[in-house]
């Protein structure tokens, strides 16, 4: 599998104790070198203002700019402050790492389309609560939303944009519609608030499965996914699948945690991955978003590199996703047919 990630992506809020921290990917790459699994590594590059206007509106990228200047704001280089649009922790380094993660699912994207093969940009800070015209949520820009306009820009199509974060993806769902899909499923209630409807949008679908913040049994979460992809990638055929691939919904994340086993990433690459064979040449861009346990968020992450489909089930069985949950894959079925 092809990984992109960059130094630069650990300069952002270093020493500042934040849950979303340089770790996340500094020692997860070291991690993964030491199993041998970055044979395919590759680097990012830094976002055009052009291609993030794809997906934000100017004027949100320059307020960005401004406010991330240190030259207009030294008090930047003396400790993090937040971004005035939300909740976004930011210091005098996060427009260039920010820029580079953004970058970095452009890197993924492009060589996933010239190889028609799987990546990961293994990149932060995360995007998919980012709207057009705010940042939120530890992300300023929509990396994997980024990837996907790119991938319509410059080749037409249809994108699937999948988000198993234990959070709803209220940024990515901003910008749905022009040939991009969303399906997400996300603990409710839970930050941000959002992801409680579905629809089509002409050809395009949005499709939000929330699942209880209690938890959810692992083989219920592995199923209901399994029937997501299956059901959308038949009915809408997409020429490329991107993953918002958050990890925060595995047991014991201390910002998230549904009680689902490590094991499941696997089984959700496996899904996604034989879709992407099925249907987009084996077109899949995975982008990293949430996931704070730094141990689960490794071995997450080794689940889906090494993950080997050949078409086969997971084994979950549909008969244990909950009646709630049945009944909201029902209506979103009924959306597609």
């Amino acid at each position: 599998m092809i990984v992109v990630t960059d130094a630069l992506y650990g300069d952002h809020l270093r020493g500042t104790g934040h849950p979303e921290s340089p770790d996340r990917v500094e020692v997860v790459v070291s991690r993964l070198r030491e199993r041998g699994l970055l044979d395919q590594a590759v680097g990012a590059r830094d976002a055009t203002d052009a291609e993030i206007e794809r997906v934000h509106a100017p004027g949100y990228v320059e307020l960005v700019k401004r406010e991330l200047d240190i030259q207009r704001h030294p008090e930047l280089g003396e400790g993090p402050t937040y971004l005035s649009t939300g909740d976004v922790m930011v210091d005098a380094r996060t427009l260039a790492v920010a820029r580079r993660a953004a970058g970095g699912a452009l890197a993924a994207l492009e060589a996933t389309v010239a190889n028609n093969a799987r990546s990961f940009a293994l990149v932060r800070p995360p995007g998919h609560h980012a709207e057009s015209r705010r940042g939120m949520g530890f992300c300023v820009f929509n990396n994997a939303a980024i990837g996907a306009r790119a991938f319509l820009a410059e080749h037409g199509g249809r994108v699937l944009l999948v988000d198993f974060d234990y959070h709803h993806g209220n940024g990515s769902e901003d910008v749905v519609g022009d040939g991009l899909s969303y399906v997400s499923t996300h603990a409710s209630p839970a930050y941000p608030g959002t992801g409680f409807g579905s629809a089509r949008k002409a050809s395009d679908l949005l499709a939000n499965v929330p699942l209880p913040s209690s938890g959810i049994e692992t083989e219920a979460f592995v199923a209901i996914w399994e029937t997501l992809v299956r059901e959308a990638a038949e009915a809408l055929k997409p020429d490329l699948i991107v993953a918002s691939a958050g990890f925060d919904y595995v047991k014991g994340d201390p910002v998230g945690d549904l009680g689902v086993e490590i094991s499941a990433a696997g089984a959700l690459a496996n899904a996604l991955d034989t879709a992407a064979a099925t249907y987009c040449n084996g077109r899949i861009v995975y982008v990293l978003e949430g996931g704070y346990d730094i141990d689960a968020l490794t071995s997450s992450i080794e689940g889906v590199i090494r993950t080997d489909t050949r078409g086969a089930s997971s084994g979950a069985a549909a008969r244990s996703i909950p009646t709630a949950q049945r009944a909201t894959l029902e209506r979103i079925n009924a959306l597609l047919n």
